[in-house]
């Protein structure tokens, strides 16, 4: 009896344990992965959320994003096939025409196990340049930044930051 009694006990905690147990990207407090409300992108926009354009006439608009510290999101384009490209993806709502969105060259990054091997990747603060032209009024421009964050162990499932910027044409 003293056995089973015994056996049960150790079973609860490892039950609690398990269950009080996070990991690094799903924890809240101060870790990798927390900022503002949402703990699980480990990728933020940053700015611009309101533009007002010229109507009519191309203009850039700089988008900034910042990938939590520790970590690395691939480059537009990575340097193996098999590996999850940065992208922007996004909705052209009636009244806005998108051109074309610019990524920055990524950076090298090499893993200390395998120096041979070269990534190309963001880290810290990038910025994107979106192309646009926008007709008179207000316009809501609504997308994603699609992304696989990695450390230097571990890359998390891909994610997808919803990004949205109000666009006034004048």
């Amino acid at each position: 009896m003293k056995s089973v009694t015994v056996a049960v006990a150790c079973l609860a905690l490892l039950a609690a344990a398990g269950a009080a147990q996070k990991l690094p990207w799903q924890t809240a407090g101060g870790e990798i992965g927390s900022q503002a409300g949402n703990p699980q992108q480990l990728v933020h926009f940053l700015y611009p959320q309101q533009v007002t354009l010229p109507a009519g006439k191309p203009q850039t608009i700089e988008m900034h994003f910042r990938v939590n510290e520790g970590l690395h999101i691939n480059s537009h384009e990575p340097r193996q096939k098999s590996l999850i490209r940065t992208e922007l993806m996004e909705a052209e709502p009636a009244g806005v025409k998108i051109a074309s969105v610019d990524f920055p060259p990524g950076a090298d990054y090499v893993f200390q196990a395998d120096p041979s091997q070269k990534l190309s990747v963001y880290s810290g603060e990038f910025v994107l340049k979106m192309h646009i032209t926008t007709e008179r009024g207000d316009h809501l421009l609504e997308g994603a930044l699609r992304y696989q964050a990695c450390d230097t162990n571990t890359c998390f499932p891909p994610r997808s930051l919803p990004v949205e910027i109000d666009v006034t044409g004048q």
